[in-house]
C-alpha cells in the first residue's frame, strides 16, 4: 500500500495556501476534503477490508493517524479540526455499529466521499430533547459549536432522552445515545448568524437547529450509554494533541526561516529560543508516541489515562512553542498575512476545546487513586 504520509506530502502546499482564504471567509475547506478522497485518504480509520486506511486505536496503527493530523494542522489547524471530527466518527462507527452499518457508512466514505462529523455540546440550559417515535426517535432543539456544520454530510449526535445536555452535561452515563443523522434532512437547519470567532473560522462551527428531525433505530450507533460507559473520548483526546504539535510544527518553520533571512543565528537568546522550540517538539512527539504504542498494545486502562497527560502536557508545549516563535519573529509576524498571526488565532483558541484545568486535575484523581472520569472530567 502507499505510504498515506507521503500522499499527503503532496497536498500539504495547498492546503496551506488555501488556509488564510478559508479563515478569512469562514467557510468550510471543501476543496481540501476533495482533494484528501481524491488521493484516497478519506478513510483513514475504516478497516482494510471495508477499503480504508486501517489506521487509529481500534487497527493497531495509532501514530500513523496521529502523524497525518500533526502534517493537516501544520498546514491548516482548522482544517485538521475538521478531519478529527471525521476520522474520530468513522472510529466510533467501527466500534459500535452493526456490521450492516458499517458496510453502508463507510461505502459512503470510501466510494462517495462523504464527510462525517460528531457533535455533543449543546447551550445550557437549553440543547435538545429527545423522545421515542415509532421505530426511532424524534430530535428537538439545537446543537452548539457544531463543527463542519455546512460541510458534513453526516453528524453522529450525543443526545440524551433524560434531558438536555448531550454527554458533557449527561444527568446518567447509560442513558446516552449517538444517532447518525443525515444532515440533508430539511427539518436541520444550520444557524450561520452565531459562528464569528477569533480563530478556527474555517471549522464553521455553527449553531444548528433540529425540527422534530426523526431518526430511525437503523442509525442509533451502539447501545445507551456506549460512548460514555466505554470512555471513547478517552481515544479522542491525544489526537487532538496530535493537532496542537502539528500547529506548533508550523510555528518553528516560521521562526527558522525568519532567523535565517534576518541573519539572526548569531544571537544567543534567538538560539535559546530556538532551543527551547526543538525540545518542546520532541517532547510532545514522544508523548504521542508513547500513548499510540499503549493503544496499539491495547492497554486500554494506561492508553485512556496517559492521553489525558499528553493532551495536557502538549497543549503546554504548542503554547511555549507559539510564545518562543512571536519573540524570534518580532510584532511583524503578528500582521496579516503573516501565517504566524492566523495560527496564534487558532492555537488559543483551539486549545479551549475541553477544559484543561478538568483534564489535569482528572490526572491528579487518577494519580492519588481517587474515583475519576476520562471523558469530560465530569467528576
Amino acid at each position: 500500500m502507499t505510504d498515506p504520509l507521503a500522499l499527503l506530502d503532496a497536498l500539504t502546499k495547498q492546503f496551506a495556501a488555501r488556509a488564510d482564504d478559508y479563515d478569512k471567509s469562514a467557510t468550510f475547506p471543501a476543496q481540501d476534503f476533495d482533494d484528501l478522497f481524491a488521493a484516497g485518504l478519506l478513510a483513514p480509520t475504516v478497516p482494510a477490508d471495508h477499503g480504508g486506511l486501517g489506521l487509529g486505536p481500534r487497527c493497531g496503527d495509532t501514530y500513523t493517524l496521529w502523524a497525518m493530523t500533526r502534517k493537516i494542522a501544520a498546514a491548516d489547524l482548522a482544517l485538521a479540526r475538521c478531519w478529527e471530527g471525521h476520522a474520530n466518527s468513522l472510529v466510533l462507527i467501527d466500534a459500535l455499529g452493526t456490521p450492516e452499518q458499517r458496510e453502508r457508512w463507510f461505502d459512503g466514505v470510501v466510494n462517495r466521499g462523504d464527510k462525517w462529523v460528531a457533535w455533543s455540546g449543546e447551550p445550557r440550559p437549553l440543547g435538545t430533547t429527545v423522545t421515542r417515535a415509532d421505530d426511532g426517535w424524534r430530535v428537538r432543539g439545537r446543537k452548539g459549536f457544531a463543527t463542519s456544520a455546512t460541510g458534513a454530510d453526516w453528524a453522529i449526535l450525543l443526545v440524551d432522552p433524560a434531558g438536555p445536555g448531550g454527554a458533557r452535561h449527561a444527568g446518567s452515563d447509560d442513558t446516552v445515545l449517538m444517532l447518525a443523522c443525515d444532515l440533508s434532512d430539511p427539518s436541520v437547519r444550520v444557524d450561520t448568524s452565531w459562528w464569528d470567532p477569533l480563530g478556527m473560522r474555517a471549522t464553521v462551527s455553527h449553531a444548528v437547529d433540529f425540527d422534530d428531525t426523526f431518526i430511525p433505530d437503523g442509525n442509533q450507533i451502539g447501545p445507551p450509554g456506549a460512548y460514555l460507559t466505554q470512555s471513547w473520548q478517552a481515544a479522542f483526546l491525544p489526537h487532538y494533541a496530535a493537532s496542537f504539535l502539528g500547529a506548533a510544527d508550523a510555528l518553528a518553520e516560521c521562526a527558522m526561516t525568519s532567523v535565517l533571512r534576518q541573519g539572526k543565528d548569531d544571537d544567543p537568546y534567538v538560539q535559546h529560543r530556538i532551543g527551547a522550540i526543538a525540545v518542546a517538539l520532541d517532547s510532545a512527539e514522544l508523548w504521542l508516541r508513547h500513548v499510540a504504542a499503549l493503544w496499539d498494545e491495547w492497554r486500554i486502562d494506561e492508553a485512556r489515562i496517559a492521553g489525558l497527560r499528553a493532551r495536557h502536557a502538549v497543549e503546554h508545549l504548542a503554547l511555549a512553542v507559539l510564545d518562543d516563535c512571536v519573540r524570534v519573529c518580532g510584532a511583524r509576524s503578528l500582521i496579516r498575512p503573516s501565517p504566524v498571526e492566523r495560527i496564534l488565532r487558532d492555537l488559543t483558541f483551539y486549545v479551549r476545546h475541553d477544559n484543561d484545568d478538568r483534564l489535569l486535575a482528572t490526572v491528579g484523581k487518577a494519580a492519588l487513586g481517587r474515583d475519576h472520569d476520562v471523558s469530560f472530567g465530569r467528576r
